[in-house]
C-alpha cells in the first residue's frame, strides 16, 4: 500500500538534501507533499522540489484560492511526516504552539498519532542549547515525534562540531521501519 509522506523543509543551508530525500521517496513508491518554510525557499526553490514530487510545493499558508483550510487538509493527509532539515526556530515554534506559518501550523494540526521524524540541522551551540533541548523533549514526550539528531562535522559557518543534518538514506530508512510496523 502506497503510504503519503508528508515533507517540511526549514531554511539552512543542509534543504539541499531535502531535494535528494524527496527523489528517493518517489522512487520508493511514496506518496510525498511538501512544505516549505518562508527561509526554505531562499536555500532550494519550490519549483525544483515541485518537479521531484510531482505534487504543487506549499510555501505560503495564505495562498490557496480553492482551499482556505489547506494546513487540516494536509495534516490529515499525512501518514508519516518528515521535518528535514528542521531549524532551531521552527523547533522552538512547534514546541511552543506558535503558528506562524503553513509548516508550524500543520504540525499543530496533525493528529497526536501520526509519527514526525525530524532530521535537525543547526551551529552546534545551538543544538546544546539548553533550550533545544527542553523543547525537544517536550516534542518526544508530547507528540509522536522522533529526532535523527545531527552528525559531526565542518558546519556551514566553517567550524567542526554536531550539526550536520544526517544523510537522507537515514531518514529513508526511518520511514521504511515505520511503514514496516
Amino acid at each position: 500500500m502506497r503510504k503519503n509522506i508528508l515533507v517540511g523543509i526549514c531554511g539552512g543551508i543542509s534543504a539541499y538534501k531535502s531535494a535528494i530525500l524527496v527523489r528517493d521517496l518517489i522512487k520508493n513508491n511514496l506518496a510525498v507533499r511538501v512544505i516549505m518554510t518562508p527561509s526554505a525557499t531562499k536555500f532550494v526553490t519550490p519549483l525544483t522540489l515541485q518537479t521531484l514530487s510531482n505534487n504543487p510545493v506549499y510555501c505560503d499558508m495564505f495562498s490557496f484560492y480553492n482551499e482556505s483550510v489547506k494546513h487540516i487538509s494536509l495534516a490529515q493527509w499525512a501518514e508519516i511526516c518528515v521535518i528535514a532539515p528542521l531549524s532551531a526556530n521552527t523547533l522552538s515554534k512547534i514546541a511552543n504552539g506558535i503558528c506562524d506559518n503553513l509548516l508550524t501550523t500543520v504540525m499543530c494540526a496533525l493528529p497526536k498519532t501520526t509519527p514526525v521524524i525530524c532530521a535537525p540541522a543547526m551551529n552546534e551551540n545551538m543544538w546544546k542549547s539548553p533550550i533545544i533541548k527542553e523543547n525537544i523533549e517536550k516534542l518526544k514526550e508530547k507528540l509522536h515525534f522522533s529526532f535523527l539528531n545531527p552528525l559531526k562535522g565542518e558546519l556551514a559557518c566553517g567550524s567542526f562540531g554536531e550539526g550536520r543534518m544526517v544523510e537522507p538514506s537515514e531518514i529513508l530508512k526511518r520511514i521504511r521501519s515505520l511503514i514496516r510496523k
